[in-house]
C-alpha cells in the first residue's frame, strides 16, 4: 500500500472540507497570488532532529497514523532516496514550471474572476499515476516523480500510451485538466455524441487556458498516432455513422473510444494504430468548430447542451 494513499484521503477531508479561432489575451495585469511549497524537499532532507519541524509545516501529511519510526524509515530508505535524487535532476529549479503555473492561474482567471489560485505543494508518490495532481480548495499537489520523461528507466514497465505523458511537458496539462474538472460539471448525457461533445468541452478549455501548449501535449497522444487521427478524422466519422453510434447508449463505447487505452476499438485490422480516447479527440473537433461558428462566451460554450452545441457546429470532417 502506498504511504501517501491515506494521506491524500486525510487531506481531502481536511480541506473538503490549438484551434483556429484561438486568439491570445492579454493577462499581464491580472494579478495571482500562490506559494509553491516544496515538500518532496523538505522531507527527503530531514532528519530526527528536524522531523517535528517539518510536521508543524505540513500537519495534514502527517495524520497519526504516521508515526515518526515510519517517516524516518521512509527517508532513510535508499530506493526512496534514488527516487528523491533523480527527481531532483529534473525539478531542483522549480522557476519554469511556477512560470507555467501562474500563465496558466492567469488565464483561468480572465474567464473565471472569482477563481482563487491554489498554493502548490510538491511531493513524490512513488510513482502513483493516478494521483499525479490533487486540486483540494486551496492546495494542489503535484506528484514531481510521475513526470520525469517517458523515457525514463522508472517507467520501463509502463505501456507507452501512459509513459507519453509522464514528462514535464505535460505537468501542466495535468494541473490545467484538473482545475477544469472543478469547473465542469458531470455530464448527465447518456449516448455517445453528447459524451464525446461533453470532453470535447474540456479540451477547449485547454485551448483557452494553455494557449502556449501544442495540440500533442493537451490531447497527450504519441506522435504518429495523434498523426493518424488527423489523417483519418473523415474515415472515423463517418465510422461512427455508418456503425449508427452517435445516439447510441451502449456503455461499451466508452471503453472502446473515450476511457485511456493504448488504441481505440474499431473492430479492425489496424486498430493498433490509432489512439486510445479517439472520441475525445473528435468530441474536441465539434467543440472547435462550434466555436468558430457561434460568437458565445466560455461560460455559455459550457451551458449549452450537446445537441444544439451539435446542430449549430457546421461540424465537417478534414478530407
Amino acid at each position: 500500500m502506498r504511504f501517501f494513499i491515506t494521506v491524500f484521503i486525510v487531506l481531502l477531508m481536511f480541506l473538503s472540507c490549438n484551434s483556429d479561432k484561438n486568439k491570445k489575451i492579454d493577462v499581464s495585469d491580472i494579478d495571482v497570488n500562490f506559494s509553491v511549497e516544496r515538500f518532496d524537499v523538505d522531507f527527503y532532507t530531514s532528519t530526527k532532529e528536524t522531523l517535528p519541524r517539518l510536521k508543524e509545516k505540513y500537519p495534514f501529511f502527517f495524520p497519526n497514523e504516521i508515526t515518526d519510526s515510519i517517516s524516518l524509515s521512509k527517508i532513510a530508505n535508499a530506493d526512496e532516496q534514488e527516487l528523491f535524487s533523480e527527481t531532483q535532476k529534473i525539478y531542483k529549479d522549480f522557476s519554469s514550471r511556477k512560470n507555467e503555473l501562474t500563465s496558466l492561474f492567469k488565464h483561468v482567471k480572465y474567464y473565471n474572476p472569482k477563481f482563487k489560485a491554489p498554493n502548490v505543494i510538491t511531493m513524490l508518490t512513488n510513482i502513483d499515476y493516478d494521483s499525479r495532481v490533487i486540486y483540494a480548495d486551496s492546495l494542489l499537489i503535484i506528484s514531481l516523480d510521475v513526470y520525469l520523461g517517458k523515457n525514463h528507466q522508472f517507467y520501463a514497465d509502463y505501456p507507452n500510451y501512459i509513459k507519453e505523458n509522464n514528462t514535464k511537458g505535460h505537468l501542466i496539462v495535468d494541473v490545467a485538466n484538473t482545475l477544469i474538472e472543478k469547473q465542469i460539471s458531470t455530464s448527465i448525457n447518456r449516448d455517445f455524441l453528447g459524451k464525446i461533445i461533453h470532453e470535447g468541452k474540456k479540451m477547449y478549455l485547454l485551448d483557452m487556458y494553455l494557449p502556449e501548449v501544442s495540440n500533442k501535449e493537451k490531447i497527450g497522444f504519441e506522435q504518429d498516432k495523434l498523426n493518424w487521427a488527423i489523417a483519418n478524422e473523415e474515415q472515423i466519422w463517418m465510422y461512427f455513422i455508418e456503425k449508427e453510434l452517435l445516439y447510441s447508449t451502449d456503455t461499451k463505447l466508452n471503453k472502446r473510444f473515450i476511457d485511456k487505452a493504448p488504441f481505440s476499438k474499431f473492430y479492425m485490422e489496424q486498430d493498433n494504430l490509432s489512439p486510445g480516447r479517439i472520441g475525445v479527440w473528435l468530441g474536441w473537433q465539434i467543440v472547435r468548430s462550434y466555436m468558430n461558428h457561434n460568437d458565445v462566451s466560455l461560460q455559455e460554450l459550457l451551458k449549452i447542451n450537446a445537441t444544439d452545441l451539435f446542430n449549430k457546429s457546421k461540424y465537417k470532417p478534414k478530407k
